[in-house]
């Protein structure tokens, strides 16, 4: 067990899935990940780029010249709608990409009032292009979830995998178990 944020969690748990290169914009709801990222900079490495489609577009370019697991960070609602374009080519091409989205603050979460980047039903939403969407409720469930994602993305047909996390998760710490 390690006390670790959600971001942080979610970081050592891609780290321990051989995953060396995300691609990524970062955007509010993600400090707390790019904080995580910003930690282990030695074991990732964090490619910048200007747009979310470029971020997922780069993410499956990665997977498919490198026979790896390509990763992307984006935003939630806008950021992630901004993905699917790219999402969409990875489902019909057989990919697997992993993209982690943000998610409003949990004080928001579910209750339809325009808080930033919400879109109603996130994850219904993605779980059309996805092989599985999964919202990652505490930071001690980061490690399943990742897990869980790869799992998805190694076994079947290849195929997409979301998961998403609050901004205020992403912070706290709790004990994780790697």
């Amino acid at each position: 067990m390690a006390e670790l944020t959600g971001g942080q969690a979610i970081v050592a748990s891609l780290i321990e899935n051989g995953v060396d290169t995300v691609f990524g914009l970062p955007g509010v709801q993600m400090d707390n990940l790019f904080d995580a990222f910003h930690g282990r900079q030695d074991d990732i490495r964090v490619i910048h780029t200007r747009h979310e489609q470029s971020t997922a577009y780069m993410a499956y370019g990665y997977s498919i010249t490198s026979g790896k697991i390509g990763v992307c960070v984006v935003v939630p609602g806008p950021g992630l709608l901004n993905a699917a374009g790219a999402l969409s080519t990875a489902w019909a091409c057989n990919a697997p990409v992993l993209v982690i989205a943000g998610q409003i603050w949990e004080h928001q979460y579910g209750k339809d009032i325009g808080a930033l980047h919400e879109i109603p039903d996130q994850r219904g939403m993605i779980a059309h292009l996805t092989k599985s969407a999964t919202f990652i409720e505490r930071p001690e469930d980061a490690p399943a979830a990742v897990q869980e994602a790869f799992r998805q993305l190694q076994s079947g047909r290849p195929r997409p995998v979301e998961i998403e996390m609050t901004p205020d998760m992403m912070g706290r710490t709790a004990n994780v178990k790697l």
